[in-house]
């Protein structure tokens, strides 16, 4: 033993003979500080997308769904996995491999358009934030039966918190990874509760009895709502803070942006089979809050708690990433924000808290923002891959996968058409 202690300082010596604790560490096999806080932004990006992506509005579309097509919820579920794998992979290796954010991104595939893609990205952002601002309330209240007005304060205190800290983007990490842990967790114990049939679901996952044609609307759907907006740059932006990019890093942002979409992915299966518990037995769901009332119908005032757990961690999750996002579209054209980011965005929160607080009800103003978030996604992915194409941008000898380039086409293509249907929704406005 004492030979391969002394074989592996060995290797860690330096030329001049000394020894680098570094080096020795690695050659002993065990993790240095940078390595472990390398993992740990890796893994905080994965879950800060995931749990962008599950907000109050996930919640009620996956339970508005699993209560209209039961089972064969299941392939609606796969199908927009594998679409937003597709264009999460184009869009994090095209930053990461850069070092540029979205915004310089564009900007410099065409100048000026990385302007036209903050304005989007920050107005949706900031709308959907308020919005989230309300599931928080409407958590606390389910939880804990406190006032909308007092949860309003609340959501937005608790976020703000975050980053009024000296080390907010680890509290960040940190923050989302427990809260997508306690989501994870909190509706597992219902489907132990509520027993679906699992079998009926994997069947379905993969022959929907329901037809492919009928499910193509909430696929759609759910495509946009997981990495529409700003939920597809959160993980990357957050890498590129933690400097992990380059093309060496390749590997490691790749393995992040999977596990944040496995991690949705587990999140809504999860609820999914919750939801499916019940409605396969005949219960018909309360429109304005299915999630929480499919889980009341399973499992009783525990299980309406439960529902109030899992709204208030997605909703303080959302307004945490919708924050920190937005702001990060903003930062790299002034300076004074890039040097008090986390200011401004306890400003973003403090904004979105206070409107929540006047207005009551945002539905409008989400209308607008789901209009918006729709036309997002085939801009910014299109954007990618134009970018992916110009050595002037990536390097010399940067190469994007083929596979990935033509997957990212098709998703441009079915975005795009999800982005032009979603305008009509401003009809709604005036009608």
């Amino acid at each position: 033993m004492n030979d391969n202690k002394n074989a592996s300082m060995a290797m860690a010596a330096n030329a001049d003979g000394t020894v680098n604790a570094g080096n020795a560490d690695a050659a002993l096999g065990t993790k240095t500080p940078a390595k472990k806080k390398s993992s740990g932004a890796l893994l905080g990006a994965a879950f800060l997308m995931a749990t962008s992506a599950i907000g109050p509005g996930f919640l009620t579309q996956t339970s508005s769904f699993t209560g209209q097509h039961q089972a064969s919820f299941g392939f609606v579920i796969l199908a927009s996995v594998i679409l937003a794998a597709i264009a999460q992979l184009n869009i994090w290796r095209v930053l990461c491999a850069t070092g540029l954010r979205g915004q310089d991104i564009a900007n410099k595939v065409l100048p000026g358009l990385g302007y036209f893609l903050s304005a989007l990205i920050v107005l949706g952002g900031l709308v959907f934030n308020i919005g989230n601002v309300g599931g928080g309330a409407l958590g606390f209240n389910t939880l804990l039966g406190i006032p909308t007005t007092v949860g309003y304060v609340l959501t937005g205190a608790i976020a703000i918190a975050v980053f009024l800290s000296k080390n907010a983007k680890g509290v960040m990490d940190t923050l989302v990874k427990i809260l997508g842990g306690v989501m994870i967790a909190v509706i597992f114990v219902v489907i132990l509760i509520v027993k679906p049939p699992v079998g009926d679901a994997v069947v379905n996952t993969f022959a929907p009895s329901t037809g492919y044609s009928a499910l193509f609307p909430a696929i759609l759907t759910l495509l946009g709502g997981t990495v529409g907006g700003y939920i597809t740059f959160s993980g990357a932006h957050r890498l590129i803070d933690a400097g992990m990019t380059g093309e060496s890093k390749m590997k490691d942002v790749t393995k992040s942006s999977v596990t944040g979409i496995l991690i949705a992915a587990l999140v809504r299966v999860f609820l999914f089979l919750a939801v499916l518990g019940v409605v396969a037995k005949g219960a018909t769901l309360d429109s304005a809050n299915p999630a929480a009332d499919a889980f009341r119908q399973g499992a009783g005032e525990l299980g309406y708690r439960f529902a109030g757990l899992v709204l208030l961690c997605a909703a303080v999750t959302s307004v945490i990433g919708a924050a920190y996002t937005s702001v990060s579209f903003l930062k790299t054209f002034n300076k004074s924000i890039a040097d008090h980011e986390n200011y401004w965005v306890i400003g973003f929160i403090a904004v979105s808290t206070l409107v929540m607080i006047i207005s009551g009800s945002p539905a409008a103003l989400l209308i607008i923002a789901g209009a918006v978030n729709g036309l997002i996604l085939p801009i910014s992915l299109g954007i990618s891959l134009i970018a992916s194409q110009k050595k002037s941008i990536m390097g010399a000898n940067y190469k994007h996968p083929t596979v990935l380039l033509v997957l990212g086409i098709i998703v441009v293509i079915i975005s795009a058409y999800v982005g032009v249907k979603s305008l009509r929704n401003f009809s709604k406005l005036f009608g």
